[in-house]
């Protein structure tokens, strides 16, 4: 069984305040095509504008660090079918204690807060949960393969601070933001895919992250 934990990308949304949102046409229309071919085919070729951190989006080393993997370094069995589990959580800061005791290595650690219910609101940007200092600390030196969040950021934006961010990325720790429907996991006994397009020279991209039950 596969669970959809992606935002759908819509033309003009936002995801971050001061980005812009996606520009969505056609670059070749149907009907436009229809008079290249004899046998009344026709094509739809779509063109999208966007900055990278749109929707559901994975970060990569690159991200924060000039030397670091690009999306195009990092391999496959750290995006796909990872190991992963739950913490669930409605504080507003989440410190190490709420990763104490579990098993995180080589795992997808993945932050249910429920605040993707305010998706496509303002409310969504504003004291959003996010990890300490702290909790990124334990993740890291415990050996997680990525940390997900279904929140506006994984770090405190009301500080122009990213401690998180950079001691993950720094560890070579994959980050995905914005994740949706983590409710509909157990704690532990799945799989989490969050694949992007191999693109060198790059750090983030949005993703169609997906759990697989079973």
């Amino acid at each position: 069984m596969l669970i959809e934990l992606s935002h759908a990308i819509e033309a003009r949304m936002t995801t971050y305040k001061g980005l812009p949102g996606p520009h969505i046409c056609d670059y070749w229309t149907r009907e436009e095509s229809a008079a290249l071919y004899e046998d009344g085919s026709s094509f739809q070729i779509g063109r999208i504008d966007m900055v990278a951190n749109t929707g559901t989006y994975l970060d990569t080393p690159f991200h924060r660090f000039d030397e670091g993997e690009d999306l195009a370094a990092v391999s496959l069995d750290r995006l796909a079918g990872l190991k992963g589990l739950i913490v669930r959580s409605s504080d507003l800061a989440l410190d190490s204690a709420a990763f104490e005791g579990l098993d995180v290595a080589g795992k997808a650690v993945l932050v249910e807060t429920g605040w993707d219910r305010h998706w496509r609101t303002d409310a969504y940007f504003e004291n959003h949960p996010f990890l300490t200092e702290a909790a990124a600390r334990l993740l890291a030196e415990r050996g997680a393969a990525l940390v997900g969040i279904d929140s506006h950021n994984i770090d405190d934006t009301r500080s122009k601070r990213r401690p998180v961010h950079t001691i993950l990325l720094g560890a070579g720790v994959l980050i995905c933001e914005h994740l949706t429907n983590l409710g509909a996991l157990p704690p532990t006994g799945f799989r989490f895919t969050a694949a992007p397009p191999k693109i060198a020279g790059m750090g983030t991209f949005p993703v169609r992250a997906f759990a697989e039950l079973g």
